[in-house]
């Protein structure tokens, strides 16, 4: 039917795509913003294809330029990855009115799935359990409001069109009403193009189990177990596992069922995920994603089912090659994305250039990546870097094995993740399955402030500022070593090292003071600005938002005072330690 694949995304999804066009024979598509001219997946593909001068996102939404590459290559299929159209059934649409195969579901069973309200609709059909809340989107701060009446704090708003912890705000009394549906409805807009938000009863220490779909063009349907993906930040998935430590056959079987139960009902083709809430013995309806997951992986190591070669061949037309009886699930595999974040700052995006990236190996361990040595993370996409995931023949053999190749993983020149599933995967709760929803905040608040991605200048004891560092390879009494060597440059008082300390804290979370204002934390793009001149502010106020990596990162007041000047505005892009206002009686007031 088509022996050429044009894969509509970029980074780690695009190469995993691509490897698994080449296994099957055929012919691959890159398209790239000039931001991914020379990234990787660029490199891998047969042919590659700029879609758009701009390095923003929008380069990989231009549905028309997407399709002209495609003929212009020849592809006669489109693989759309995971994020960007992946999920937009006019693309779809558009794909197969162009004559060419949508690697993934129709664009009605989109439709009839994509729609987090609609998709709540269909499984009250099929009779599969769902969250309390309401089956239409909210329009109103009004609405809203009833609807918080009628469910009782705390409720969740979420996006529509949503997924990735985009556009959703836990709301626990009145006084958050206001922020987080303004802050939601902004955010689903920035993330979706769609600011649509509906409300759902929010379960305050569930769990977050997911069920794998495969399905073909022939009426088969067949379930892959479950994932747990409980440990989660910004309600975003950090680790994910297979199966779920909590989940019995029984449950399993009976969560199967309802969720091919639904997929049929809809007429869903392709791989696709359910995702359930699971409390008290009981597992209620989410969401279903209708594409692959950045958390196939897990599913596929302890299947050995490749579920994008599966997503190919049932886009060819091929009905499913095995039963729901041949589905075996075998040992235990744990995935951990790799962010370009810094978990000791509340997980704040992390730009720079990769200047030391070496990933680990061995049996049972697989890394899924789009980066290499000398890479720059770009600020317009989302802040993955890679996914580890390790094989097991049980759990513990799993997490002993992720503890060791994190260990391996060597990353400099961006925060990044390691120093927390570091961190989580010793922790006694995780170890024992015991993660919920609220993993992060109940068992690791207090310590991921101390985490670090390695020293800063250091100061010490007797006053001696280090400076700059050389590496040695010595060898004695025929045992090599590797020296780290420092020398000293100066000597200070009690009070200067005082002061350098303070510096060095400041520089690592990215903090570089220019005046008394409020400054940037990180590079993005403004998307909202609450401050104002004239405004009496109290410190920890939200006075800006900034966007960066598909992420709403809020900036507050470092202090109480009066803002003097707000010197940006919605839409435009600032840097690390731009000074976004000051307040009255600073040095930076403007006169």
């Amino acid at each position: 039917m088509f022996d050429t694949v044009l894969i509509a995304n970029r980074g780690e999804i695009a190469l995993r795509v691509m490897r698994a066009c080449k296994e099957l024979g055929l012919r691959t598509i890159a398209i790239y913003s000039e931001a991914d001219r020379h990234a990787p997946h660029v490199a891998y593909a047969d042919a590659a294809y700029l879609v758009g001068p701009a390095p923003a996102p929008q380069s990989y939404l231009n549905i028309e330029r997407i399709i002209e590459v495609a003929r212009e290559s020849g592809a006669g299929a489109v693989h759309p990855g995971y994020g960007f159209l992946a999920e937009n059934s006019s693309f779809a649409r558009a794909v197969t009115l162009a004559g060419l195969v949508f690697v993934g579901p129709p664009a009605e069973a989109m439709e009839r799935m994509g729609g987090k309200v609609a998709a709540r609709r269909e499984a009250i059909a099929a009779g599969v359990p769902v969250v309390p809340g309401t089956l239409h989107p909210i329009g109103s701060l009004e609405e809203l409001r009833a609807c918080a009446v009628e469910y009782g704090y705390p409720i969740a708003i979420k996006a529509v069109a949503g997924g990735g912890g985009r556009g959703f705000r836990v709301v626990h009394d009145e006084n958050e009403l206001r922020g987080a549906f303004e802050s939601a409805r902004r955010e689903a807009e920035l993330g979706f193009g769609n600011a649509d938000v509906y409300v759902e009863k929010y379960l305050t220490d569930p769990r977050h189990i997911e069920i794998q779909v495969l399905a073909d063009a022939h009426g088969n349907v067949l379930y892959l177990g479950e994932r747990e993906c409980s440990v989660q930040r910004r309600h975003q998935k950090l680790i994910e596992e297979c199966p779920s430590p909590v989940i019995a056959p029984d449950v399993r079987a009976h969560m199967g069922k309802s969720a091919v139960r639904l997929a049929s009902q809809v007429g869903y083709v392709s791989a696709g995920t359910l995702e359930f809430v699971y409390q008290d013995g009981q597992f209620y309806f989410l969401e279903m994603n209708t594409r692959i997951q950045v958390e196939h992986t897990v599913t596929e190591m302890v299947t050995g089912i490749d579920l994008v070669k599966a997503q190919l061949r049932i886009a060819h037309g091929e009905p499913l090659w095995l039963t729901q009886d041949q589905v075996v699930l075998r040992g235990h595999a744990i995935e951990c994305r790799i962010n370009a974040e810094d978990p000791a700052a509340n997980f704040r995006p992390s730009l720079g250039t990769l200047t030391e990236y070496s990933e680990p190996y061995g049996f049972g361990v697989r890394v899924d990546s789009g980066v290499h040595k000398g890479y720059t993370i770009p600020q317009h996409y989302d802040s993955l870097i890679a996914k580890l995931i390790c094989w097991g023949a049980d759990r513990g053999e799993a997490i002993a094995r992720m503890r060791r190749a994190l260990a391996d993983y060597r990353i400099v020149g961006v925060a990044h993740t390691i120093p927390f599933h570091e961190l989580t995967l010793a922790h006694p709760v995780f170890q024992q399955g015991n993660a919920t929803v609220n993993f992060i905040a109940h068992h690791l608040g207090e310590h991921l402030g101390t985490l670090s991605h390695g020293p800063a200048p250091a100061v010490a004891a007797s006053g001696v500022v280090s400076g700059p560092a050389r590496m040695f390879e010595v060898e004695v009494n025929g045992r090599f070593f590797t020296v780290r060597v420092v020398e000293p440059e100066a000597r200070v008082s009690r009070d200067e090292r005082r002061a350098v300390r303070k510096s060095d804290r400041s520089a690592h979370r990215g903090l570089r003071p220019v005046s008394d204002g409020v400054s940037s934390s990180l590079q993005g793009t403004v998307s909202a600005v609450i401050a104002s001149p004239g405004q009496e502010v109290q410190a920890g106020q939200v006075l800006f938002v900034i966007e960066a990596m598909k992420m709403e990162n809020e900036i507050t007041a470092p202090h109480a005072g009066i803002i003097a000047d707000v010197r940006v505005q919605v839409g435009q892009t600032v840097e690390a330690g731009t000074v976004l206002a000051t307040y009255q009686g600073s040095a930076g007031e403007s006169q």
